[in-house]
């Protein structure tokens, strides 16, 4: 098999990759474990490569797999502003990468996590 087990059920380490990357792009970097930032690293490329084509089947396909979250609030004009993890994945995020063909993210390893030792990384849009 091409994919990692984590240590989980199937639908178990769906839902834990689907958050996981949900947070990648609302915060922009995320500490995890190198195992984990490794299988994220794959399904974040997907969705941004789905934003950078930018049609409606692309927007359907990602927010099938992206969580409905808040990402950012603001106020303009007297009138609040909120916007989704699917708006500004395909308003914020797409375009900065629209001239790069790949690798928009990096892991940096870092110290173990206290405890168990576990190899922990950051992985962030690079």
């Amino acid at each position: 098999m091409s994919y990692r087990k984590l240590g989980r059920a199937s639908d178990k380490r769906d839902a834990m990759l689907r958050d996981l990357t949900t947070d990648l792009f609302i915060n922009e970097h995320i500490v995890t474990t190198e195992a984990r930032a490794k299988e994220v690293r794959r399904t974040a490329e997907k969705m941004i490569t789905l934003a950078k084509r930018g049609d409606l089947h692309s927007r359907r396909l990602a927010s099938k797999y992206l969580r409905n979250e808040v990402a950012s609030i603001s106020e303009e004009d007297d009138a609040v502003v909120v916007q989704s993890t699917l708006q500004k994945l395909f308003s914020d995020i797409a375009p900065r990468y629209q001239d790069r063909q790949g690798g928009y993210t990096r892991i940096l390893k870092t110290a173990p996590r206290r405890g168990d030792a576990a190899p922990m990384a950051i992985i962030e849009l690079v």
